[in-house]
């Protein structure tokens, strides 16, 4: 079999997250699963390099599967296009070598969550931002961010409880940009836990909105407890912007 490397697009907002589930058809995974067994006639299991939420979007979910097929992958892209919803969309797909495992092979991820400040409800970003009604302190949100940079025990951003993995991990930067009513804030790591992002941008928007100092952040993270972190952002506002297998940060196409 032919092992193949997908970069995926998908607007998150009706579906129950990534990961197929024992209760529910309606997730990423299972939809592209069963439209690439239907091509294949046989069944086809995806990979995907991590889990999203439910209502959280993607513009470069990688994704890798083992499928016989004996056209080119542009053939195949443009098969699973014609069968896959309106809100789903595959932007790449090429043969890659056999070892390669979309999860397994990863370095790093790029997440972006937006923030709406405007003084109205964002009509046309309502799915994909979350509407901050009070002015946030951007310098001191900026400040706050410099202190998770680096490598760090996260558990006090970790949703999972009963984690009982590692839950050290190293972001290389964050970045927050105003464009317009929009703020984005640029997450780049090694990797991340449970609905850490989240929790990130819940507490550095409570930083933004003076509830806590940009000087507390060392102490949540000493703390490694979740309730001394902030609330945890809606989902809506998250996207998984782009996967990298090279430590450099380079393209896909160029590193596997």
């Amino acid at each position: 079999m032919k092992n193949y490397h997908m970069i995926l697009c998908y607007d998150g907002t009706r579906y129950n997250g990534w990961q197929k589930q024992g209760n529910t058809e309606n997730t990423i995974q299972d939809r592209l699963e069963r439209i690439l067994s239907e091509i294949a006639g046989t069944k086809i299991e995806v990979f995907g390099s991590g889990r999203t939420d439910a209502g959280t979007h993607a513009k470069g979910q990688s994704v890798s599967f083992h499928m016989d097929w004996q056209n080119s992958p542009q053939d195949l892209r443009i098969a699973i296009n014609q069968k896959l919803p309106e809100d789903m969309g595959v932007l790449s797909l090429r043969e890659v070598p056999p070892r390669f495992h979309a999860r397994l092979s990863a370095k790093a991820k790029r997440y972006i969550y937006t923030i709406w400040t405007g003084d109205m409800p964002p009509v046309f970003y309502r799915k994909y931002s979350f509407w901050c009604k009070m002015p946030l302190d951007i310098a001191a949100m900026k400040r706050a961010a410099a202190q998770f940079v680096g490598t760090h025990d996260f558990q006090s951003f970790c949703a999972n409880k009963r984690m009982k993995k590692s839950t050290v991990r190293t972001i290389y930067e964050i970045t927050i940009q105003q464009k317009e009513n929009r703020l984005e804030l640029h997450f780049y790591g090694n990797g991340f836990l449970y609905q850490m992002v989240r929790i990130l941008t819940g507490t550095l928007i409570e930083v933004g909105e003076g509830k806590r100092r940009p000087e507390d952040m060392a102490e949540i993270l000493a703390a490694k407890k979740r309730e001394v972190a902030g609330f945890t952002a809606p989902a809506k506002g998250l996207c998984l912007e782009q996967v990298y297998y090279d430590t450099a940060g380079k393209d896909t196409k160029d590193t596997i």
